[in-house]
């Protein structure tokens, strides 16, 4: 059984929809909640499902090793970035080799880089006229959304579209596809 650790920023919908698929997989359980944001919607949910969780701090997290040793501790094996609004140290990515994946609500390397999450994509998008939009699952390395792609999957976007209705799009590919991912690569490890 391995053990994962779920990196969130926010409401923590994606991190929900892995720890329900894997409710009853062999192959491993969300061990650890790490949060970078008091009162975020993802503590609540570790709460609620008896995980453990960390908030951490930026000055520990960009400056020291304390984070690293605590994954460690937990024997976590993968590190999942579902929505977590700080990049990732080198040090960290040094530890965790093809060990820290992430998903990005576009198609990379289209609307990627500093400051291109969530709502700011999904406008960037639209006002591009982007005929079509998605997901990248891929593996993090020291630089923003730059990791080698795991998975792709589209979806259309219309001229009718608005920044929402991308945005809704695009979550149900995350929803549907991310947990799926996770799993597998379990096997790999």
């Amino acid at each position: 059984m391995k053990n994962i650790a779920i990196f969130a920023s926010g409401a923590g919908s994606n991190a929900q929809k892995i720890i329900d698929h894997l409710r009853n997989s062999d192959k491993g359980r969300v061990s650890l909640i790490v949060c970078n944001k008091p009162g975020a919607g993802v503590l609540q949910i570790a709460e609620r499902e008896g995980i453990p969780s960390v908030l951490i701090e930026k000055e520990a997290f960009f400056h020291s090793d304390k984070y690293i040793q605590l994954l460690k501790e937990q024997q976590i094996d993968l590190v999942v970035l579902a929505g977590f609004l700080w990049k990732i140290p080198a040090n960290l990515v040094q530890a965790f080799p093809n060990r820290i994946i992430n998903i990005h609500p576009a198609l990379l390397p289209k609307f990627g880089g500093k400051g291109m999450y969530g709502h700011f994509v999904h406008e960037a998008v639209v006002l591009a006229g982007e005929k079509e939009s998605g997901i990248t699952i891929h593996y993090v390395n020291e630089k923003y959304d730059d990791g080698e792609t795991i998975l792709q999957e589209r979806c259309v976007v219309t001229p009718e579209d608005t920044p929402d209705t991308v945005a809704r799009k695009v979550q149900a590919l995350e929803h549907q596809w991310f947990p799926v991912i996770v799993e597998r690569l379990l096997t790999g490890l």
